[in-house]
């Protein structure tokens, strides 16, 4: 089974998007996005990007825990991951979304009433 990008629209009109592994867990979130369109090229980014080296930065948050950043070539960030107990599980995330991001099928439910 692969991964899945879910692409919703947000209560206020926007766009946003979520790639999860093939366990269903999320691994990567985007920004919110003012046009489909421009989501739907965020969602191509992660693809393209999630294979760069040096895409991946994993950062420490006040609270101890760690997270990770995809950013495109340009230094711009396109996802930002959950918090994460360890290092070693962040890494382990950017892992998940090498694997998963280029292949995941697109599941846009940003038609669909939101929430």
């Amino acid at each position: 089974m692969s991964g899945k990008f879910q692409l919703k629209k947000t209560s206020n009109g926007q766009f946003h998007f979520n790639l999860a592994a093939s366990n269903g867990q999320v691994v990567l979130s985007s920004e919110q996005y003012k046009a489909h369109a421009s989501a739907l090229t965020g969602i191509d980014s992660v693809r393209k990007n999630a294979a760069r080296e040096g895409a991946f930065e994993i950062k420490d948050s006040s609270n101890g825990k760690h997270y990770f950043v995809l950013k495109a070539s340009n230094g711009q960030v396109i996802g930002q991951s959950q918090m994460y107990a360890s290092l070693h599980s962040a890494e382990q995330g950017c892992e998940s979304v090498r694997r998963h991001a280029p292949e995941a099928v697109l599941h846009d439910e940003s038609a669909a009433p939101a929430a």
